[in-house]
């Protein structure tokens, strides 16, 4: 992918990770003769991070209540760490798999 294609698809990569809403409007608007690479490699990193977070936050609140450990509940800040850290590599041009679930499913 060259350098003008991640430069035209840069705010939309940076609007994928900001909310699941966000990750939809960047999806929708980077659908037909508009597909950008860049882009789509985003949109797939900020999925894997909502899911994560989702995922997460159920279990959480699961094991929060049972156990009673609230300490616990601070691991859910790993989703919003790991969408920061998204937003950095889209704002630097660079499509690299965030830690740890960039590379899950593909």
């Amino acid at each position: 992918m060259d350098q003008t294609t991640k430069e035209a698809g840069k705010t939309m990569a940076i609007i994928s990770y900001v909310t699941l809403i966000g990750t939809l409007i960047a999806y929708f608007s980077n659908q037909g003769d508009k597909k950008n690479e860049f882009v789509s490699f985003h949109i797939g990193q900020s999925l894997r991070v909502w899911i994560l977070a989702i995922v997460l936050n159920i279990l959480l609140r699961v094991v929060v209540s049972i156990t009673g450990i609230g300490f616990l509940s601070l691991i859910s800040f790993l989703p919003l760490v790991l969408a920061i850290l998204g937003i950095m590599n889209a704002m630097n041009l660079k499509a690299e798999p965030v830690p740890v679930i960039g590379t899950i499913g593909g």
